[in-house]
């Protein structure tokens, strides 16, 4: 016979109180939600779209990138979930279709410039600077302007993680200070001159506010890599970006294309930027024909056309303004990378049929003093401008200029 212990088994009497996943929990959950309004609920669902881990974590589709941009850009959602999001999409790394959806945010929030008809090219560098490499991209702008191209330049104030020396910084150090300039002023500018300059404090103070954000997570969000790719000019242009890791090559070009930008080249420009380095091979591809164009690998040397040159350190922004001015007068260090920069984009640009024909026209444009005029004529133009917002009588001829060239 089988051995009984003799133990009582004592069911417990159902419980009056609902178990812990019932409808009293539920409830909790729910007054809870309403509590943190419309706006704040739903960018918690994008949050934990994007943070739920590898299993239940998913990207986000191109509407939803774009949606929660605009929850950032608009504020409406608190610090504490702007942070949190802007960390979890770095650690999931953007995919194009978000990055998609991202331009599509910049395009619905941020301000636009009236379509030129000249040939523009608008360039995309990182906001945060340079720190290590003299720039070279201020100077690549008037040479291009002088050829008569349209250029579109984008930036901010020193901002992390480089706190570098930043585009507006350099061009206000050559006499063209456009920080201050409304944007009405920034369009007209640009009808009249060809060249703008959007600087986010002034004219996109809704991406401004994300600043304070980057500087207390101390790493770079995907919007970081939305500022290389996105422009402010809605028309036909050619879009300049700089980029360090191979995948933001693919990432980029499947981003772009999805919002019908036609044009594209890709450089692995000096700290991330777009200027093509004189001491080593430099790479850049470039796409044409949108989504369906092929993207043409371009593999440079300098060196090939007597222009290498070792790169030149930046050590202050006083001694970087001395090297400008004589690479403007067509001599000094930075002569050969202003050249061999210049040369590349005029040709990539078509408004040179080679290599070696936009390099020459760069020389040439250097050697006339073409480039300097323009400079001249543009800070002259600037000072009126300023002046007369101010108030003040503009001064007749030339104006003291402020980059003393």
């Amino acid at each position: 016979m089988p051995l009984t212990l003799g133990i009582t088994v004592r069911r417990s009497p159902r419980m009056s109180t609902p178990s812990p996943g019932g409808e009293w929990t539920a409830q909790r959950r729910l007054e809870r939600a309403e509590a943190l309004g419309a706006d704040r609920r739903r960018f918690r669902e994008l949050i934990a779209a994007l943070g739920s881990g590898e299993r239940s974590g998913r990207a986000l589709s191109r509407a939803e990138a774009g949606e929660a941009l605009d929850h950032l850009l608009d504020g409406r959602c608190t610090d504490a979930q702007a942070g949190a999001f802007l960390i979890a999409h770095r650690l999931r790394r953007p995919e194009p279709q978000e990055l998609a959806g991202m331009l599509d945010s910049y395009a619905r929030r941020g301000p636009r410039l009236a379509t030129s008809q000249r040939r523009v090219l608008s360039f995309g560098v990182p906001f945060d600077g340079r720190s290590r490499s003299a720039p070279l991209l201020p100077l690549v702008a008037l040479l291009l302007v002088a050829a008569g191209a349209g250029v579109v330049l984008h930036g901010g104030d020193p901002m992390p993680v480089k706190y570098g020396l930043t585009t507006a910084e350099a061009l206000a150090a050559l006499g063209l200070d456009r920080r201050g300039l409304p944007w009405d002023a920034v369009n007209r500018r640009f009808a009249a001159e060809g060249l703008a300059l959007l600087h986010q404090p002034a004219h996109f103070p809704a991406a401004e506010r994300l600043v304070p954000l980057r500087e207390q997570i101390g790493k770079r969000p995907p919007v970081a890599t939305l500022e290389l790719l996105w422009s402010c000019h809605p028309g036909p242009h050619l879009q300049v970006s700089g980029f360090v890791h191979a995948p933001t090559e693919r990432l980029a070009g499947e981003a772009l294309a999805a919002t019908g930008q036609d044009e594209l080249l890709l450089i692995k420009g000096m700290e991330g930027g777009v200027e093509l380095p004189t001491n080593r091979v430099a790479i850049a591809s470039h796409r044409q024909g949108g989504a369906a164009g092929e993207a043409e690998r371009l593999i440079l040397r300098a060196r090939d056309h007597g222009l290498g040159a070792p790169e030149v350190p930046l050590e202050s922004l006083a001694q970087w303004r001395d090297q400008a001015r004589e690479a403007l007068a067509g001599s000094g260090p930075l002569r050969p990378g202003l050249i061999w920069n210049g040369g590349f984009l005029l040709w990539r640009a078509g408004i040179s049929d080679s290599l070696q024909a936009g390099l020459t026209l760069a020389e040439r444009l250097l050697e006339d003093g073409a480039v300097e005029d323009r400079r001249r004529q543009l800070a002259d133009a600037l000072a009126g401008e300023l002046a007369l917002r101010s108030g003040d009588t503009p001064p007749a001829g030339h104006p003291p200029d402020p980059a003393g060239c």
